[in-house]
């Protein structure tokens, strides 16, 4: 009954986001308001992703996650009963506050959810970053003194990033992204963010937004020092592929087609295919999908393979929940 599922995107306006969606994927946005965050693939309270095309057209995730779970998950876990991924575009038109995600043993004391993610660049401005982690030696104390001088940007680790760079980020480590960046992020399905810092900012009202520095100081690893990028090289072939990372929760792919090729793709779980450049048709019995760049697909874990095949150069990155 299932077949490779396309979702309609859910848009959240953010105060540092931008317009650039529109631009790089043709995406119609709600005017005239920043928008930070596409949800592409999501099972959460907030935001429910709703069938784009097919048969299930106007059913949504939680729907087939409560009718057809097993189907949907093949060998994959679910995560309290949900779709255990969550998937989105980000657009950071500013730099983004300070923050941390809990990790388990922070979670459950602070009542929130523990969230491990990973940040694909997929545009980039000359001169872009990413902070991640904190500076080499950095102590805790020197940390709580940075941040209560409004300096706390001095004590982090800052990481020079261009378009096909990807860092993992798991739960506790310390980050924001910066001005000039869209990113695909894929992440355990989740949406606790502790905000620690926030540069000063203050909004059109002269306030600030609210910062939740008690519950970001019991989450971050102060053991975390000057993480690195993704550095794996691409296999040889006509169809290049890298594992970006391979972490208890997900494991990422980037897929790379120099010319015209199919790429046969088995995991037996539920996967999430996203079109960085070029244009990608998966192809699973009857159904012929084809993708654009910023465009997503499930591929469902009872499918077992897909076929994905390209009519020239093109990328795309996979994300196979565990």
């Amino acid at each position: 009954m299932l077949y490779p599922l396309t979702f309609h995107p859910l848009f959240k306006e953010r105060i540092w986001g931008g317009r650039n969606m529109a631009g790089l994927f043709g995406k119609i946005l709600p005017a005239a308001v920043p928008i930070g965050e596409s949800w592409e693939i999501t099972d959460r309270p907030e935001g429910v992703s709703v069938v784009a095309n097919g048969p299930l057209a106007g059913r949504d995730l939680r729907w087939l996650m409560a009718e057809h779970g097993a189907e949907v998950l093949g060998r994959s876990q679910t995560v309290r009963g949900r779709f255990p991924l969550l998937v989105k575009i980000l657009d950071a038109e500013q730099t983004l506050s300070v923050q941390v995600h809990p990790p388990v043993s922070a979670a459950e004391r602070l009542n929130g959810e523990p969230k491990t993610e990973l940040w694909h660049v997929v545009h980039a401005v000359p001169g872009a970053e990413l902070y991640a982690g904190l500076k080499q030696g950095v102590r805790r104390d020197q940390f709580e003194s940075s941040l209560a001088e409004g300096r706390v940007a001095e004590c982090l680790h800052t990481l020079p990033v261009a378009v096909g760079q990807t860092l993992f980020l798991p739960s506790g480590r310390v980050h924001a992204i910066g001005a000039g960046l869209v990113i695909f992020e894929i992440q355990q399905n989740s949406d606790t963010t502790y905000r620690v810092f926030d540069w000063n900012r203050r909004d059109e009202a002269g306030n600030s937004r609210e910062l939740h520095v008690s519950q970001s100081m019991e989450s971050i690893n102060f053991d975390d020092f000057e993480p690195t990028l993704a550095a794996a090289e691409f296999s040889e072939g006509n169809v290049r592929t890298r594992q970006l990372v391979d972490c208890p929760f997900f494991s990422v792919h980037e897929h790379e087609w120099m010319h015209r090729d199919v790429l046969e793709l088995a995991s037996g779980r539920a996967t999430v295919l996203g079109v960085v450049s070029g244009k990608v048709t998966i192809r699973s019995g009857a159904t012929h999908l084809e993708l654009n760049p910023g465009q997503f697909s499930l591929v469902p874990g009872c499918l077992e393979s897909v076929s994905l095949e390209a009519s020239g150069p093109a990328r795309l990155v996979s994300a196979i929940a565990a």
